[in-house]
């Protein structure tokens, strides 16, 4: 029995030392004193650089150089060749087409007859303006004849010899001669009219003639530098009109692309003299997977802005271009490169805010806020000025640093390859063996806890070293009790 007693007294006084101990070690963790909560974060140092602005755009291809093909004399098609199709290759000098050349060629035989009648017109009156100058110098020389005559006459008859009735038939005869002269003249006028006249008669045979051997050689069409068949429209027995358009070639070897820039952008592209600098770009082009680099060489700046546009429309002409890879009609992406900025540095987009503000690793590893000018936004980068070169920034600027935070910043190697940390502040922590089984009776006298989650935290607590978070918990919620 007294056995008994003392066995009693003797637990409940060890029960009463466990609980001191333990209220003892839970009022040292209520005043212990809280730690500032340090970051970790990733640095990199602002470097001074040389660096050039990348302009991105978007354009599409065409053909710098094109032709329509189309009918320049009417009539039914007769011949077509096998390329002249949509997506055909024709070469320098291939016959696309040919219309019937059956009644070009009447029209031909009639205008080299009509030439060859209008050439007889002309000999017949070249040969009667001939006989009428002859006729003409015969009459001019009766004349002559009829003048002696007259002179002679007129002397017989001051001398007595002759009479007046004799001097008047004089007279006479050479007013009739006269008379025959003038009318020869008058022939030989109006056969120089008609040599004249069987001249422009032959002239316009002549453009009939030219005309009517152009409609027969135009007849048959032929292709005038290589290239693709685009837009075809044709086939054998077609009867088509005159200019009606068959098809389009366009030179696949010289193709240009268009595309838009802001005023701002175009402004970049510009030489000390205002002018367009003729810069080379790069055009990406993507095919499934396969993304393609192609080279080309600022041309021209359209003349005007275009209705409901902004900005300026340019052309870059393709430089070595392998027609494997694009066509006309196809998307790019045009990356101009502008004139290079000095004196800046390259950091990630997500180093600053807005408006510029980046984070600077300050004396005792404590965040200061500092102002950076943004000059060029470049993909996931930023290009930035009047920064302090050599000092160490946030690389991602997250939601709970600001100036005046504590960190621990993340250093890059000297190879750059990976980043090594400063020693981080421990997450476990040994426990004695007295806090140890203070901490398990309490897990195991838990009855709102689920059967895993009790057995997942009994063997961490089991473990030589226990998660700080664990213990933390759980000697809080037997304070709370």
């Amino acid at each position: 029995m007294v056995g008994g007693v003392t066995c009693a007294v003797l637990i409940a006084a060890g029960g009463q030392i466990y609980h001191a101990y333990l209220n003892a070690d839970l009022a040292a963790t209520k005043l212990r004193t809280p730690r500032e909560q340090v970051f970790s974060v990733a640095v990199a140092t602002l470097t001074p650089a040389t660096v050039t602005p990348i302009i991105t755009a978007y354009g599409r291809l065409s053909s710098g150089r094109s032709l329509e093909v189309r009918s320049s004399v009417p009539g039914v098609l007769v011949g077509l060749s096998e390329n002249f199709r949509n997506g055909g290759s024709v070469s320098v000098g291939e016959v696309l087409f040919q219309i019937d050349p059956a009644r070009l060629k009447t029209a031909l035989a009639l205008a080299e007859t009509d030439l060859l009648e209008v050439n007889a017109a002309q000999a017949e009156a070249k040969a009667a303006l001939e006989l009428a100058k002859l006729e003409a110098e015969a009459s001019s020389k009766q004349l002559d004849l009829r003048d002696q005559a007259l002179s002679r006459q007129q002397g017989l008859r001051d001398r007595g010899v002759a009479t007046d009735t004799i001097v008047e038939a004089a007279v006479l005869a050479r007013a009739a001669a006269e008379q025959t002269l003038i009318s020869r003249q008058q022939s030989v006028a109006g056969a120089e009219a008609r040599v004249a006249q069987a001249a422009i008669a032959i002239a316009r045979r002549e453009i009939a003639l030219t005309e009517a051997r152009r409609m027969l050689t135009e007849a048959t069409v032929a292709a005038p530098f290589a290239g693709r068949v685009m837009d075809a429209d044709a086939a054998l027995g077609r009867l088509v009109s005159t200019n009606e358009k068959l098809a389009e070639i366009i030179d696949p070897t010289d193709i240009e692309v268009a595309f838009r820039v802001t005023n701002t952008q175009y402004s970049r592209l510009l030489n000390d003299k205002n002018g367009l600098r003729k810069t080379e770009v790069t055009l990406v082009s993507q095919s499934g997977k396969a993304v393609h680099e192609i080279t080309a060489k600022v041309d021209r700046v359209d003349g005007n802005v275009g209705d409901d546009q902004v900005g300026r429309l340019v052309y870059a002409r393709l430089v070595d271009l392998d027609t494997t890879l694009v066509l006309p009609g196809d998307f790019v992406t045009v990356k101009i490169p502008e004139r290079p900025l000095s004196e800046v540095a390259r950091i990630p987009a997500t180093a600053a805010t807005a408006d510029g503000r980046i984070l600077l690793i300050a004396e005792d590893n404590r965040l200061e806020e500092f102002q950076a000018k943004l000059l060029r936004q470049q993909g996931n980068d930023l290009i930035v000025s009047g920064v302090p070169f050599g000092r160490q920034y946030v690389i991602t600027r997250a939601l709970q640093l600001g100036p005046g935070i504590r960190v621990q910043p993340v250093l890059p190697t000297a190879d750059g390859d990976t980043v090594v940390a400063a020693p981080a502040a421990p997450t476990t922590i040994a426990l004695d063996d007295i806090r140890r089984a203070a901490l398990i009776a309490f897990v195991e006298g838990n009855e709102t806890m689920k059967p895993d989650s009790k057995a997942r935290v009994l063997t961490e607590l089991n473990e030589p070293e226990v998660p700080i978070a664990t213990v933390e918990k759980f000697e809080a919620k037997m304070a709370e009790q």
